[in-house]
């Protein structure tokens, strides 16, 4: 496989245009679209929507799906009039309203205030691999980099109609599953087949769709699915995370080819990598992978982007990741956009109506 293929599901709050207020119309959106399914599917709650593009082999490609994608979404939702927002959580206070399905029922009905509380949107990333060994290899190996997805990615300072403090607040609600977060390395597909029955032996979780860990093999697709990351405020900065996100599969694989061991580091330091980036997102320290001490936000990433730059090159995409990390930190994340906004408007309406604006291709 020279370049794998990348595709990204994205998943968007339906905000009243006037009040910013989530409202539930998901299902409602959907019973009058005419949209292909596979683009647009609903989510647990009905203040949501999801999006999923097909595989690409090429950014190029990749973002012109993901536009594509949200202009449909966004047609839908101004169908039964409302709005898209690319906000990882509601800025404004909401009793989410969870969708009628049996599963999403029965998910309400055993985790109780925690199922409620789940109206968080994410992105997440599949990279193709060719065979369920690859794709172990791969879990075990970029363990230590996603964290800093986390931080780039980070689009959710508010919570309840206040600053909870956190960049990615979503990544914390999240973690309230108890199926969540990082894991430890799995060393072969049987132990990780293991893992997973053990895990549904328990009878805590409905089904393997529920095993919500940081990274995962898909269970419909022949691919790794990564799920750290916030919805991003812009298609651009999606694109940069699924860069970064194919690149760090590959050169995955190519270690685990030429023997290389992965990073042994405990799964509680990576919950204090997890945590520590969503806390400040691009604008403080995060935990550098080469050595598990502090260091600037920006010098992480860039010691990503050298870690994954061969992967880069070969894809074609090294020139592309530079170019939108530039801009990304330039303008700063979506978690400062949003902080921003509030700061000269006093009004977190005015910070939903500019998500909205913000959401859709220029």
């Amino acid at each position: 496989m020279s370049v794998r293929t990348v595709g990204v599901e994205e998943e968007f709050l339906l905000v009243d245009p006037e009040t910013g207020r989530p409202r539930a119309v998901g299902n409602v959106a959907l019973a009058v679209t005419d949209s292909d399914e596979d683009e647009l599917t609903g989510e647990l709650h009905r203040e949501q929507l999801e999006t999923g593009t097909k595989p690409c082999h090429t950014l190029d490609q990749l973002g012109a799906e993901l536009r594509s994608a949200r202009v449909t979404a966004a047609s839908a939702a101004g169908d039964v009039g409302v709005a898209l927002a690319a906000l990882a959580t509601s800025p404004l206070p909401v009793e989410p309203t969870v969708s009628p399905s049996r599963r999403y029922e029965e998910m309400a009905r055993r985790f109780g205030r925690t199922a409620y509380e789940q109206l968080t949107c994410g992105c997440h990333v599949h990279v193709a691999i060719e065979s369920a060994e690859e794709g172990v290899a791969v879990l075990d190996r970029i363990r230590p980099w996603l964290a800093p997805l986390i931080a780039v990615s980070a689009n959710s300072p508010f919570w309840l109609g206040e600053d909870s403090g956190y960049a990615s607040y979503r990544s914390q609600v999240w973690q309230r599953w108890p199926s969540a977060g990082p894991y430890g390395p799995f060393g072969s597909v049987a132990a990780y087949r293991q893992f997973v029955d053990s895990v549904l032996a328990t009878g805590t979780v409905l089904d393997e769709g529920m095993l919500y860990l940081d990274a995962r093999l898909s269970r419909q697709h022949p691919t790794v699915e990564i799920r750290v990351a916030d919805v991003c405020p812009e298609p651009d900065d999606a694109v940069l995370v699924a860069a970064l996100t194919r690149a760090l599969v590959q050169t995955a694989i190519g270690a685990w080819r030429a023997g290389e061991e992965p990073d042994p580091v405990r799964t509680e330091v990576l919950r204090l990598a997890a945590w520590r980036a969503g806390r400040s997102g691009m604008e403080g320290d995060l935990l550098d992978p080469g050595t598990w001490r502090p260091a600037p936000a920006a010098d992480v990433v860039g010691r990503l982007i050298e870690h994954v730059r061969p992967a880069l090159v070969d894809a074609g995409d090294h020139h592309t990741v530079h170019k939108l990390l530039k801009g990304l930190l330039d303008r700063g994340t979506g978690a400062r956009r949003q902080r921003e906004v509030l700061e000269r408007t006093g009004d977190l309406a005015a910070v939903v109506s500019d998500a909205t604006s913000g959401t859709l291709p220029h």
